[in-house]
């Protein structure tokens, strides 16, 4: 079975899914890749387990590692849609770190289009722009997310300029 229909495996996937998610969570790390890269090998087109075996690569650092999971996650049918922006901002985020800022803003510019109202995607994205040399956009995004999204009283009361900044950078009167 791969994880698509509910027959017996499925319920005994379910179990070591959770398990293995309940362990990353507790800081059982490696435990957790152990249960999860074993059943990813028996559900190889089961795209939530496949995100979940990415996640626990990534946070034990295992970047390079972590890529071909989050690849077969997004490649499907099958994650939440909560899950599907995670797995966008865990490859691309990824991507980043691994020192392909390419592949880092081309995954994050479709996730954000895909996700317009997630800021965190936008900041990574700010981030991979700033790698590939595109610090005017990023700064352009990193200040209409901040004008957007804070509520820091000192923001606030600047609203309009650093609106009106963030689409021309270069501005003066």
């Amino acid at each position: 079975m791969d994880g698509v229909g509910r027959g017996v495996d499925n319920v005994d996937r379910d179990e070591v899914l959770a398990e293995a998610i309940r362990l990353r969570e507790s800081g059982r790390r490696e435990e957790a890749k152990e249960q999860l890269v074993a059943l990813a090998g028996r559900f190889p087109r089961d795209a939530e387990v496949a995100y979940q075996t990415a996640w626990v690569h990534d946070a034990l650092g295992l970047e390079a590692e972590a890529v071909p999971y989050y690849v077969r996650a997004l490649e499907g049918p099958g994650l939440a849609e909560d899950d599907r922006c995670g797995a966008l901002l865990g490859l691309g985020s990824t991507y980043r770190t691994l020192g392909r800022y390419e592949d880092a803003v081309a995954t994050l510019t479709g996730a954000v289009a895909e996700f317009p109202d997630d800021a965190a995607l936008k900041t990574f994205l700010a981030m991979a722009l700033y790698n590939t040399g595109r610090a005017h956009e990023a700064m352009q995004l990193l200040l209409t997310l901040l004008a957007a999204t804070s509520s820091a009283p000192d923001i606030a009361r600047y609203r309009p300029a650093i609106e009106f900044y963030a689409k021309d950078l270069d501005a003066t009167m």
